[in-house]
């Protein structure tokens, strides 16, 4: 008797993308390579060629993930409905806690990467851009004036992206924990029971 041969899933882009992210954040842009993607998801590297030109548009597409989901995320919790600073500022907070909203191991990988690729530092300055914009909007929105809302905003980010390059490991109860009082430094506010209560809710505290 033959045996069929058992029906492997077709590979999606989707796939090679998630794929291309692990390797980008394991070995860096040199280790996303066609060959190791291929051995990864157990294919051959001409089925890689249904999804993507070449090399290039799948490193293209990994950015575009990145500006989509990292800048994307942040500009729209910053533009989230809020009635004060503290709510406002809660918001954007929940980009830090929620990895479905802002990734923070590909952020660090983008920006190792720019280092070495002077067109993605170029779009990496322009996302941070935008989301300087975002912040300091926000603040504005609230009656903030331009230079102070700015100077927030910059302590909002440097914070951010210490976190991120120092790697810092941290207990997720223990840093939820100190949203509160992360919130009253950036904004010169104290929360409300309510405002806390309800950021705690939704991400699951």
């Amino acid at each position: 008797m033959i045996q069929k041969r058992q029906n492997r899933p077709r590979a999606t882009e989707k796939m090679w993308l998630e794929a291309a992210h692990a390797l980008l954040l394991e070995a860096g842009v040199e280790g996303v390579k066609i060959m190791p993607l291929a051995q990864r998801l157990g294919l051959t590297r001409t089925g890689f060629y249904h999804h993507f030109r070449d090399r290039e548009a799948l490193l293209d597409a990994i950015i575009a993930r990145w500006e989509d989901k990292n800048t994307g995320n942040l500009v729209a919790r910053c533009n989230a409905y809020a009635e004060t600073i503290c709510e406002a500022a809660l918001n954007l907070q929940d980009c830090w806690i929620n990895p479905d909203l802002f990734d923070a191991s590909l952020d660090f990988a983008i920006r190792n990467w720019a280092r070495t690729d002077p067109a993605l530092a170029e779009r990496l300055d322009r996302a941070d851009a935008r989301r300087k914009a975002a912040i300091s909007g926000m603040f504005q929105r609230f009656g903030y004036p331009e230079e102070e809302a700015e100077l927030r905003t910059l302590a909002i980010l440097y914070t951010q992206v210490g976190y991120i390059a120092m790697e810092v490991r941290e207990d997720p109860e223990e840093r939820i924990a100190k949203i509160p009082a992360y919130v009253e430094i950036f904004t010169g506010r104290t929360p409300t029971a309510g405002e806390v209560q309800r950021f705690m809710n939704r991400n699951g505290y």
